[in-house]
């Protein structure tokens, strides 16, 4: 009977030499996601905030949108933190146009619902790093 090393063994873990097997080298790899300008433009909001967003924009797409562009003038940070609290506004109305403008042939409702969805993901993630405070 052959003996296979199982998932997440080695052949080495075994009591076998690896033949071949390249030494760690300790070498540390670091994936970044590129962000677009309007995606970027999503506001890190409280969490109860982005789920009524999200519930906007599955009923009627851009308006959560259209409502997470004033948490940016309410002091909301983005990942644009080198572009002027206006600009990202802007960014923001713009993709809540666009959700609603090809709403019609339903990619604005799809993408309004990712986008929703984003503002939720986000809110989860901010919401984990900032301390609670007592």
């Amino acid at each position: 009977m052959d003996s296979f090393p199982k998932d997440g063994e080695s052949a080495a873990a075994g009591g076998e030499p690896s033949r071949g097997a390249a030494p760690s080298s300790g070498v540390v790899v670091q994936v970044r996601e590129k962000k677009g300008p309007l995606r970027a433009a999503i506001p890190y909001m409280p969490f109860p905030v982005a789920v009524i967003c999200l519930f906007l924009n599955t009923f009627v797409p851009g308006l959560g949108t259209f409502v997470s562009a004033f948490t940016v003038l309410c002091g909301a940070r983005t990942d644009l933190p080198d572009r002027h609290m206006c600009c990202v506004f802007w960014l923001n109305i713009a993709a809540a146009l666009i959700q609603i403008l090809t709403a019609i042939v339903m990619v604005g409702w799809i993408m309004s619902i990712f986008w929703g969805m984003d503002m939720v993901i986000l809110a989860s993630k901010y919401g984990a790093l900032i301390p609670p405070t007592s």
